[in-house]
């Protein structure tokens, strides 16, 4: 059976949660809710509300190596593919300064995450 992206998010999260000993940064991790099921009136206040179609899926506002954060777009495997405002999101979040791109299952956004936050502090003015 094919592991669906939410539960590698929910992962993903456990492991943060019991990883803030070692990277107390770990939590201000946080997930954009954009994506799921929701009917039109939800669908529509939420827009209203400033939602936007492609946003990555996970946010880590600590800033390191030269960048101001960590975007995370998360997809279950390899098999899953990124949208077109996806792919215009992280190329925008790049030209900006941050970290962004996408991680194929828990044990790839791990690997990202702890390299992320194994490098220096960005010097804040």
């Amino acid at each position: 059976m094919k592991k669906k992206e939410a539960d590698e998010q929910i992962s993903l999260m456990n492991w943060a949660k019991y990883q803030m000993g070692k990277y107390p940064e770990l939590r201000m991790l946080h997930h954009v809710p954009n994506g799921g099921y929701r009917n039109q009136i939800e669908a529509r206040n939420l827009k209203l509300q400033g939602v936007k179609a492609g946003v990555p899926d996970l946010v880590l506002p600590v800033a390191r190596g030269g960048y101001f954060g960590l975007y995370i777009e998360l997809k279950a495997d390899k098999n899953c593919k990124t949208s077109k405002n996806q792919e215009l999101w992280i190329d925008d979040l790049r030209k900006e300064g941050y970290h962004a791109g996408v991680c194929y299952g828990f044990e790839h956004a791990v690997r990202v995450i702890e390299k992320y936050l194994s490098m220096p502090k960005t010097t804040v003015l």
